[in-house]
């Protein structure tokens, strides 16, 4: 076992071979799903738009505020935290799926 933690087999023996091929069959024969390594897309993008104001997409799940104001004020705080400038949201839109399920956001900041 100390051989196997250390891995103080000579480079030419069938040991050597055996550790080598437990470590490629882990790699390679893992499902992902068992490390939850999926790739996620980004929750704050900017959307080029050609209008003054800059516009932003925000996932649904990033606001969580019950009501406009308050959403408008959370939005503004996760810009502001992702661009790293003030960011004032002057509008926001609901983004809607087929099934009127909420997608995301569209938010409109001024001056970014």
């Amino acid at each position: 076992m100390k051989h196997l933690l250390f891995w103080d087999f000579p480079r030419t023996s069938w040991q050597y071979d055996v550790v080598v091929a437990l470590i490629l069959a882990f790699i390679f024969l893992t499902p992902r799903g068992v490390f939850k390594d999926q790739p996620r897309a980004m929750s704050v993008v900017r959307v080029p738009v050609h209008t003054s104001a800059s516009t932003f997409w925000i996932d649904a799940e990033l606001l969580t505020a019950a009501t406009d104001d308050a959403r408008l004020k959370q939005a503004g705080e996760i810009i502001t935290k992702k661009t790293g400038k003030a960011a004032k949201v002057l509008r926001l839109e609901t983004i809607l799926s087929s099934d009127d399920e909420t997608q995301g956001y569209m938010a409109f900041v001024d001056g970014q």
